[in-house]
């Protein structure tokens, strides 16, 4: 079975290039969302390119779960349990006491996730040979 690393580190690229453009665009809920899933699939593919399996969807946990030998930078766990919090709320109405989803982000929220997502990210590039 080939090793697909790369295929989870451009996807997650991808969906990083997603959360910028959401957040240009004032679709916040979607560009704290679409950095969530950046983060993830970065972190994933890390696991398959040190040899095993990842499954699940908090990138906070999956990066604790890195194999040793891997060094997770300081404050990158931090950073990614922020993301984690955008992972339902930021897609469903119930996620909130009321309102839409869009009615609860802004630069505020998308920039910070972007930018968290980005660290994550190249954290994962500068694993994934």
């Amino acid at each position: 079975m080939p090793n697909r690393a790369a295929d989870w580190l451009l996807q997650a690229e991808r969906d990083l290039a997603q959360a910028e453009e959401s957040g240009r665009s004032a679709r916040h809920e979607w560009a704290c969302f679409a950095a969530q899933q950046a983060a993830e699939k970065a972190v994933k593919a890390v696991h398959l390119a040190r040899g095993q399996e990842a499954h699940g969807h908090v990138v906070a946990r999956l990066l604790r779960e890195l194999p040793q030998g891997v060094s997770v930078p300081d404050g990158l766990v931090e950073r990614a349990r922020v993301l984690d919090s955008f992972y339902i709320p930021t897609r469903y109405p119930n996620g909130h006491p009321a309102g839409a989803p869009f009615e609860h982000y802004g630069p505020l929220q998308s920039e910070e996730a972007v930018t968290y997502a980005r660290e994550i990210v190249a954290f994962a590039r500068s694993q994934v040979a």
